[in-house]
């Protein structure tokens, strides 16, 4: 497949470029600054590179291409607009292209409660939600802003992020959230993304992942 990945220097930007890479798909980053793509990647590097601030070469970035991949999103609890915002700059350039797939990178307090959830867990996303609420909340406009689009989207909503290597193994729910799922690794949020891309159900819909 031809692919690009927004937030490529993102740590679940770098592993949908490397997986995509090993896979063997044409793969075309889209930055806010090249200088930030790490020397890990070079074994797995991307086949262009384009700047987010360069609208011509985003258009062209996406056109014609089978999917689009998004890791961008805060980097603090300090969140802003900038999920909103990047986001809205990948679909303004998507539906100027009539490119029409796109997955990003979410979070599972965004998405639904997960039916007969325990106790503990709720309280820790109560918690969690106290704390991170601008994430969220930038978070729920982004996806207010991709049902509003002509776009084939999917919002990815994993829990607590960890580093873990790769496996694999986890659980998706279509338009839901996992029971209890209290964190994945960046590497398999990546595999998941990418897993996605040809699965009708999650079209237009919030996918829960989650160990």
């Amino acid at each position: 497949m031809r692919l690009t990945v927004f937030g490529a220097t993102g740590a679940i930007g770098q592993e949908i470029v490397r997986q995509a890479r090993a896979a063997g798909h044409e793969v075309t980053a889209v930055v806010r600054d090249p200088g930030r793509l790490p020397e890990g990647l070079r074994e797995a590097e991307p086949d262009g590179i384009v700047r987010l601030d360069d609208p011509a070469a985003v258009r062209a970035a996406v056109a014609g291409r089978d999917a689009v991949l998004s890791g961008l999103g805060a980097r603090g609890r300090k969140a802003g607009d900038v999920a909103e915002r990047l986001t809205g700059l990948v679909l303004a350039a998507m539906e100027a292209e009539g490119t029409r797939r796109l997955l990003v990178v979410s979070a599972a307090p965004v998405g639904p409660e997960p039916a007969d959830e325990p106790l503990l867990d709720r309280t820790v996303r109560k918690v969690i939600g106290a704390v991170l609420k601008e994430v969220y909340a930038d978070l729920t406009r982004m996806e207010a802003a991709l049902a509003a689009s002509a776009t084939d989207w999917t919002s990815v909503r994993p829990p607590k992020l960890t580093n873990g290597p790769l496996t694999g193994t986890y659980r998706t729910v279509v338009g839901g959230t996992p029971r209890s799922g209290r964190s994945i690794a960046r590497a398999d949020v990546a595999h998941a993304m990418l897993t996605l891309v040809d699965e009708p159900a999650a079209v237009k819909q919030g996918v829960g992942v989650a160990y």
